[in-house]
């Protein structure tokens, strides 16, 4: 892997971890419902999990979707449905403290393994491998990729949480802190537009 071939990566890396995605929203949801400390191991159990994708993909996973294209047409259908479970999960959350609070951060197994049922993140994992991880490189660019991956990734998406964070001091009433709920959940549901419509 060249040098301007690594340069491009950190740029492709930072602008797919920082854009608006299932991650980010969730992310955000998360820091206005839970606060920062109790986000971190959902920020970390992205990082992980997106990182593991990256190599095992990188390695020959991909081409196991490829032989088999209905374990792929399974995989969103699961990946659609939880998406739809974690809206609800959002939509319907309380403030953080009262009575009638309900839910709890995603913590960083779930995080982790959220990522194989992500679309965005299998069109960015297997864009990165396609575009830098040649096959004449062997086996190690796919650690390179998740290496980057690990160091530009993690902060972009914890300003996500940041973000949230910041905001959860303006959502101080139930009314207007349910309606944002309600708008994080409506993104989450729209999110899966792209994969349901690529057929």
């Amino acid at each position: 892997m060249t040098a301007d071939l690594l340069a491009t990566l950190f740029v492709f890396a930072f602008v797919t971890s920082i854009t608006p995605g299932p991650n980010n929203l969730m992310l955000l949801a998360s820091g206005v419902n839970f606060g920062f400390r109790r986000t971190v191991p959902h920020v970390l159990g992205i990082s992980f999990g997106f990182a593991l994708m990256l190599v095992l993909i990188g390695l020959g996973l991909g081409k196991v979707f490829e032989t088999y294209p209905p374990l792929y047409t399974v995989l969103e259908a699961v990946g659609a449905i939880y998406m739809l479970y974690l809206a609800w999960k959002i939509a319907t959350s309380g403030p953080v403290g009262e009575g009638t609070s309900r839910g709890s951060p995603m913590n960083f197994a779930q995080a982790a393994a959220f990522q194989w049922v992500n679309p965005k993140a299998w069109v960015v994992s297997v864009a990165a491998n396609t575009t830098y991880a040649l096959p004449h490189d062997a086996w190690w660019p796919p650690l390179v990729l998740a290496a980057v991956y690990t160091v530009v990734g993690t902060p972009s998406v914890a300003v996500w949480l940041l973000f949230g964070t910041g905001l959860k001091a303006l959502l101080t009433r139930p009314a207007i802190l349910k309606g944002f709920n309600i708008a994080m959940a409506a993104l989450l549901v729209l999110s899966l537009w792209p994969m349901l419509t690529q057929h």
